[in-house]
C-alpha cells in the first residue's frame, strides 16, 4: 500500500467512527469554464481536467461506503451553449465512459442515467446503454448520471404521466400522494439525498433535483470542480456529520 492509500484509508476510517457517512451525495460539478479561464485556456480544458475529479470522487465514495452517487453532468440547459461546446462534451462523455468501465467494475459500481436521453446525440446513448448494461451485476454504490436532466423537466414528465394515468380511468386523482409521485420520478428507487454539495462558489441549486432534496443538507464551496478532490469530499462529509437532521420537526430538548 503506498503512502497516499495508506493515509486515505486512515481518513476514511476516521470518517466512519465519527458519524453516519450519507446513503445518497448529489453534487453540483460546477466551475470548469472559470477554472479554465484562470489559467487562460480554452473552456474545454477546465470539462477535460473535471473528468479527473469524477474520477477520484466516484473511487472515494465508494470505498467510502456511499451507496448513491448523483451527478449533474449535463442539464437541459446546457443545450443553450454553442455547437463546439456541445459536441466537445458530447465526445467527452463517450470517451469518459469508455475509459471509465474498468473503474466502474474494479470497484463494484453500478451505473444509471435520469434525464432525457432522447436528446443525446445516438452515438452517446448507444455508449451510455452498453456501459449501463456491462455494469449492470455489480452490487456496489450506484452511480447516477443527470444527463439532459432538469428539475422542471422531470417534475413536468411525471405530472404528464400521472394525467395520462388518470385520463385513461386507470388512477384517480384523490390517489395521488407524495410516494406516487417519488415513484413516477425519474429517480424512483433510488433514496432521496442526504447531502448536496456545489462547487464553484455559487450558492444556488439550479434546477437540480427539486423534488428530491426537499430536507437534503446542502454544502457550499468556492472550489472549482476540477480542484474538487477526495479530501475536498471528506470535508463536506465532515460538515454533515456535524448538523442535526430533523426533517422538519422540534429538536429534542434533552
Amino acid at each position: 500500500m503506498s503512502r497516499f492509500e495508506d493515509a486515505d484509508s486512515k481518513a476514511q476510517e476516521r470518517l466512519k467512527s465519527n458519524g453516519q457517512i450519507p446513503g445518497h451525495i448529489a453534487i453540483i460539478m460546477d466551475g470548469n469554464g472559470r477554472w479554465a479561464r484562470q489559467r487562460k485556456l480554452r473552456r474545454f480544458r477546465g470539462h477535460r481536467e473535471g473528468v479527473r475529479s469524477v474520477r477520484d470522487i466516484v473511487e472515494a465514495s465508494a470505498k467510502l461506503g456511499v451507496n448513491n452517487l448523483t451527478l449533474y453532468t449535463f442539464s437541459t440547459e446546457n443545450w443553450n451553449r454553442s455547437d463546439t461546446e456541445v459536441n466537445a462534451l458530447m465526445k467527452l462523455l463517450i470517451r469518459t465512459l469508455r475509459r471509465e468501465l474498468e473503474t466502474f467494475t474494479r470497484n463494484g459500481i453500478r451505473l444509471r442515467a435520469i434525464g432525457d436521453r432522447n436528446k443525446l446525440p445516438k452515438d452517446a446513448r448507444i455508449e451510455l446503454q452498453e456501459t449501463i448494461d456491462a455494469c449492470s451485476r455489480n452490487t456496489g454504490m450506484t452511480l447516477v448520471l443527470a444527463l439532459s436532466y432538469s428539475g422542471r423537466w422531470e417534475l413536468t414528465e411525471t405530472v404528464r404521466k400521472l394525467a395520462v394515468r388518470v385520463k385513461n380511468g386507470i388512477l384517480h386523482p384523490d390517489q395521488i400522494d407524495e410516494e406516487m409521485i417519488s415513484n413516477a420520478l425519474d429517480t424512483a428507487g433510488i433514496p432521496d439525498p442526504d447531502l448536496l454539495i456545489r462547487t464553484g462558489s455559487e450558492v444556488r441549486i439550479s434546477n437540480f433535483l427539486l423534488w428530491q432534496i426537499a430536507y437534503t443538507e446542502l454544502y457550499f464551496t468556492e472550489t472549482y470542480w476540477p480542484d474538487f478532490r477526495r479530501g475536498h469530499l471528506y470535508e463536506a462529509v465532515r460538515s454533515y456529520q456535524d448538523r442535526e437532521r430533523r426533517f422538519g420537526q422540534i429538536p429534542d430538548p434533552s
